[in-house]
């Protein structure tokens, strides 16, 4: 991965979209120190070198109907990288995983899984997850309280 090279107003930008997506291009250019246009051709640079992927609205899962969060700890029977693509391509394709990551240790994977309730998870635990190929095994453990869920990364300026 390679790390870009970012100055103070890149920082500045980065941060406050980070915690307000939905800011103007006026308002961040304020918060920046610069004006509208060099702020904007920043926020393009900024997408097109892989620094900002995208925007998107942080939806209250309950309000929709997905009342638990269940982290279910995933063993293969094969680490081959052959192995790994493939869970990883078949994990994708399951809406209910909503982050997967590949870990070392005993582990191979961590999955952030929502669902409407306890009787859905273990449908999917049982007709999707533990069926898949190479899956050796599945540990779950319920979400019973979020104490901290902030999208990004800590940006020092």
């Amino acid at each position: 991965m390679t790390q870009v090279k970012l100055d103070k107003i890149d920082l500045k930008i980065l941060k406050n979209l980070q915690d307000d997506g939905r800011i103007t291009n006026v308002e961040l250019a304020k918060l920046a120190g610069i004006s509208a246009p060099p702020c904007l051709r920043r926020v393009r640079a900024l997408e097109e070198n892989g620094c900002i992927h995208g925007y998107h609205a942080k939806i209250d899962h309950g309000v929709l109907g997905f009342g638990v969060t269940i982290f279910a700890q995933v063993k293969l029977m094969s680490q081959a990288e052959a192995d790994l693509n493939q869970f990883e391509t078949r994990v994708k394709e399951w809406p209910l995983v909503r982050e997967a990551y590949m870990l070392a240790g005993e582990t191979d994977f961590i999955l952030k899984i929502v669902a409407h309730d306890w009787d859905q998870y273990q449908q999917f635990l049982t007709n999707e997850l533990t069926s898949a190929p190479n899956v050796t095994s599945v540990k779950s453990s319920l979400a019973i309280r979020a104490s901290k869920d902030e999208p990004g990364v800590p940006i020092d300026i």
